[in-house]
């Protein structure tokens, strides 16, 4: 006698390569922009270059206060340990930055890990387990050492601009939104942070710490009334409110000359013509990015004369960033609702605001940066243009484009509550099934569920094989989603160890897309 010939389920080495593909996509899903990245390198490279000359600043102001407390130490002495205490909190918080900074880079490219290579700038668990693991997170401890440092370095501040810069500088106070979510302050600036993100965030907080540290100093020097050092040491400084500036935003900067005579006023010269300015501060337009200097020379009336000092300070102008990033995957899916976060360093949440440009879907705002982005056709890119309002106008951050895919398979199961009232999911693989639990359950259902995903399709139908005494493969059809009288009447006959199949799965998931699965289930009853 023939026997009827039916489709073997596929091997276990399939379905771990079919399982393999899935988490491939996950993982691609996880990359962050080069561009973006890119970007962060730029303002990563400007901030350090920054703070290497500050520290040479700083470092020549302490050479001078040891060179005066060598001349007269008891006029000199108390404002030189002051200086020193400045100096010894100032690089306490430095290098617990550095610390966080090389943690963070040790967790994303391991232990060989350096802060000058870093590989995997993408990464968005490192700076989170770093920074809030609730077992050794240091979160908490920077949040701390920010505000110590803060409130100590303002005791010695008393000019009322400069106590203001200072305090924005080393704010942790969390923004409206974030606060009222829930978020602390070390979650809403690491938590889902990219490396290059967190790092570059912690090598602004080193470049803050050293120009603190440098108008602390150069305050404690105006507090010598020594007449040789105000004579002998006169020179001229740029203070800049931030050296880093965002394309079509002002530079900002104050021009003073150190250790002079409160009642007098220098001249201030920029390309040869003097500038008519309050208290000093000066504006640069800047229309393009790069790397630009802000050079001149003051001029002061002396006992002498007229004393001349030149300055010259280096700023860079980045280029507007956003970090747009997927929050499942980095394709979108067709017909489906994908959620999209979308935020700009240095702009609310609030003032941000996106749309798809090519016109391929729908790109609704979620709240707290989110969107819900829904492209219409596979196969054509999705173009999310980002804009951000600042001081009352519209500035363009950028566009950033993604792949359309339509919804992979689902993968069928039966699903039933245990003796424990959960529910649990039969996926075959060899494992028993018991009978109650068969018989509880109404029919099967189809999902994508690999752990990122966790996607709900309707069954629209399906077949059991069977096999009788004889060997014969017995097909019955079900009744839509459920299982049909015939396949429960089936059920009953079954004794331990035998197995039927579950196979040509009709689904429709939420893209509206019927398909008909080419996995089949099979069930081992116990």
């Amino acid at each position: 006698m023939k026997r009827k010939i039916i489709d073997r389920p596929p091997s276990a080495r399939q379905k771990m390569i079919n399982l393999m593909y899935i988490v491939l996509l996950a993982m691609l899903a996880m990359n962050v922009s080069s561009d973006v990245l890119n970007g962060f390198s730029v303002v990563e490279e400007s901030l350090s270059r920054s703070t290497a000359n500050a520290t040479l600043q700083n470092n020549a102001v302490y050479q001078e206060f040891a060179a005066s407390d060598a001349m007269n130490h008891e006029k000199v002495g108390e404002w030189y340990g002051k200086a020193l205490y400045v100096k010894e909190i100032s690089d306490k918080l430095y290098n617990f930055a550095e610390e966080l900074k090389l943690q963070i880079a040790v967790e994303a490219d391991g232990k060989d890990a350096t802060l000058d290579d870093i590989r995997n700038r993408d990464n968005l668990e490192a700076a989170t387990q770093v920074m809030l693991s609730p077992s050794r997170g240091r979160g908490q401890e920077l949040f701390n050492a920010i505000n110590d440092y803060r409130e100590q370095i303002l005791q010695m501040v008393g000019d009322t601009l400069k106590r203001e810069i200072i305090r924005n500088n080393f704010s942790t106070e969390v923004p409206f939104k974030a606060n009222a979510l829930g978020k602390n302050w070390q979650e809403y600036q690491f938590e889902n942070t990219p490396v290059a993100a967190a790092v570059t965030l912690l090598t602004k907080l080193q470049n803050d710490v050293r120009y603190a540290e440098g108008e602390v100093l150069h305050v404690l020097l105006n507090n010598i009334d020594v007449g040789d050092l105000r004579v002998n040491k006169l020179d001229a400084y740029v203070i800049p409110t931030s050296q880093n500036v965002v394309q079509g935003n002002p530079f900002s900067a104050r021009i003073i000359m150190a250790a002079i005579d409160s009642t007098a006023r220098p001249a201030i010269y920029i390309g040869g013509k003097q500038i008519d300015t309050e208290d000093g501060w000066y504006q640069v337009p800047t229309g393009s990015t790069g790397e630009f200097s802000l050079d001149g020379y003051m001029e002061l009336q002396g006992a002498n004369g007229v004393l001349r000092r030149d300055f010259s300070q280096k700023y860079t102008v980045v280029s507007p960033l956003a970090t747009v990033s997927a929050t499942m995957m980095n394709v979108l899916y067709a017909g489906y609702d994908n959620p999209i976060s979308i935020s700009v360093p240095g702009v609310p949440n609030s003032a941000i605001s996106a749309s798809i440009r090519n016109g391929n879907g729908t790109l609704k705002a979620s709240g707290n940066g989110g969107f819900i982005a829904r492209p219409s056709n596979v196969g054509q890119d999705v173009v999310i243009a980002v804009t951000a309002n600042q001081d009352g106008r519209s500035q363009s951050m950028g566009e950033y484009t993604f792949r359309v895919r339509q919804l992979p398979d689902p993968t069928p199961f039966i699903e039933y509550t245990d003796e424990n009232g959960t529910v649990q999911r039969y996926r075959g693989g060899g494992v028993p099934l018991a009978r109650k639990n068969l018989m509880s359950a109404d029919g099967i259902v189809a999902a994508i569920d690999d752990g990122l995903l966790n996607i709900g399709f309707r069954v629209l139908g399906f077949e059991t094989t069977f096999f009788d005494s004889m060997g014969n493969a017995v097909s019955e059809i079900s009744d839509g989603t459920n299982f049909s009288a015939r396949q429960k009447a089936n059920f009953q006959r079954l004794t331990r160890g035998k197995r039927f199949y579950i196979q040509r799965v009709r689904a429709i998931g939420p893209d509206g897309v019927e398909r008909q699965l080419n996995t089949s289930l099979e069930v081992i009853v116990n």
